[in-house]
């Protein structure tokens, strides 16, 4: 497989905060790998992508250093007793870092995004049912100082969720 540069991609590429690394068609190929089976073996993804193991290695550790990727568990929230999800648009009067900062704190918070649009931040939460949703919603976001309003799309029934991001 030949390594020619397909694209820069990193979390320091969405926010603007500096250079992401360049990565190659080969990296791309083992993220790729990784994606459809996070514990495959460095064996099977040489033999697949056209590199040694160890030539693996180094690279999937190099990508985890530059946090071009993680490789972590993924749990279905259902199964660890989560029922109750859903997606809360925020409005907030002044700077939005110390309200996103707060909300990234908070361990119901899986997603914190600032956006451009009806709302300032959108926070995606997961709780154990209404009474907990209603505590984060009512009793923790909608107190912090900066806060003036809250939308909240509940999950009725999830139809889709990949991490296929950056290589489709």
């Amino acid at each position: 497989m030949q390594s020619e540069p397909v694209a820069s991609r990193n979390a320091d590429s969405r926010n603007g905060s500096g250079s992401s690394p360049t990565i190659d068609a080969v990296s791309l190929a083992i993220i790729e790998q990784l994606q459809e089976d996070g514990r495959r073996p460095y064996a099977a993804i040489g033999k697949a992508v056209g590199l040694s193991e160890a030539a693996v290695r180094q690279r999937v550790q190099k990508l985890l250093d530059q946090g071009v990727m993680q490789i972590v568990a993924v749990t279905d929230p259902l199964t660890v007793g989560l029922r109750r999800q859903a997606m809360v648009g925020i409005k907030v009067e002044g700077d939005l870092d110390p309200v996103a900062d707060a909300l990234t704190a908070m361990a119901e918070c899986e997603y914190v995004v600032l956006t451009a649009g009806s709302f300032d931040l959108m926070v995606e939460i997961v709780c154990e049912d209404d009474d907990h949703m209603l505590e984060v919603i009512n009793k923790r976001i909608r107190t912090l100082p900066g806060v003036r309003s809250t939308e909240s799309f509940v999950y009725l029934k999830l139809k889709k969720q990949t991490y296929m991001w950056g290589t489709r």
